[in-house]
């Protein structure tokens, strides 16, 4: 494993918000990596945010997005205080879906992976990467005063303090709505997202193999289907994907269906036959055994403890 590689639990936490504050987490944050997105946004003071090989310095009201494999790192200016918020997640998780009533649909999860290639050549041509023809990363506070951000950072993290029902389907629509902001500055500096309109490749990569499982978990999900989606050879994927996700892939299944079943559970009234065919358990058996395993109590008893 790569020393500067954070691992993040795509499995478990798709998506963090937190605030911090150089009271209460130490600073310097040091040179680190990983495969999710991570937004800081600075509410008081400043602080100094490294980039790959760029450097900036961020005040009240600035924000910067970290791209996946991005290597970063953060700093303290002074010994002023400082206090900023973070939005960290899986742009995969952002699975583009078609609605023809409202028009062709935004592939976040593939138009950051271009931002960020894009980036990178542009690295490669030029000693600063912000040149014509790139994406920039650093957003000031002066063209980012006509927009809602410092109210939809503070939406997140009040959804995810508070887990109220269907906070999970608000904080995708918090969270896409700053990325779209995010994709018409790049629009305006030249990214051509209308290249990236298409539909989906025929073959899915590591990366984005979780939004196929999310979407078709009621299904007879097989690893080896999964990896032929990858192009890839079964051993071969199970290594990656244990890499990438931190557990195999069987497990990262089983866990997202029990993730259903568990909000099925607390937000409807459902029986147990049909949320084990919605959520793809062989019958209901096998979804107490694992529930049960998982939990510690049965559907029944976790649905009485916890419904309101």
């Amino acid at each position: 494993m790569h020393p500067l590689f954070e691992f993040s639990d795509k499995l478990n936490n798709p998506c963090e918000c937190f605030a911090c504050s150089s009271f209460m987490h130490s600073l310097p944050v040091p040179p680190h990596f990983h495969y999710f997105v991570e937004i800081i946004y600075v509410t008081e003071g400043s602080l100094l945010a490294s980039a790959d090989s760029e450097s900036y310095v961020l005040s009240e009201g600035d924000m910067i997005v970290f791209l996946p494999s991005m290597v970063h790192a953060l700093y303290a200016t002074s010994d002023a205080p400082c206090r900023y918020e973070v939005l960290k997640f899986d742009p995969a998780s952002f699975a583009a879906r078609s609605n023809s009533s409202f028009g062709a649909s935004v592939n976040f999860s593939s138009l950051f992976a271009a931002a960020n290639a894009m980036r990178h050549d542009a690295g490669e041509r030029s000693a600063s990467p912000e040149g014509a023809g790139s994406v920039r990363i650093f957003f000031s506070s002066d063209i980012l005063d006509a927009l809602p951000v410092a109210a939809l950072f503070f939406a997140c993290l009040t959804e995810m303090e508070q887990k109220q029902y269907g906070y999970q389907t608000l904080l995708h629509a918090k969270i896409q709505e700053l990325l779209t902001y995010i994709l018409r500055f790049w629009r305006a500096d030249g990214f051509n997202t209308d290249a990236l309109y298409a539909p989906a490749d025929r073959y899915d990569s590591i990366y984005s193999i979780t939004e196929y499982i999310d979407r078709h978990l009621g299904d007879d999900l097989r690893a080896a289907n999964l990896a032929a989606r990858c192009n890839m050879s079964y051993s071969y994927f199970a290594k990656n994907f244990r890499e990438v996700y931190g557990q195999s892939c069987k497990k990262y299944m089983e866990s997202m269906r029990l993730s259903k079943v568990e909000d099925m559970l607390l937000f409807t009234s459902f029986d147990l036959s049909y949320i084990s065919q919605e959520t793809g358990f062989s019958d209901c058996s096998h979804l107490i055994h694992a529930f049960k395993e998982k939990y510690g109590v049965t559907p029944h008893q976790y649905r009485m403890r916890y419904h309101v």
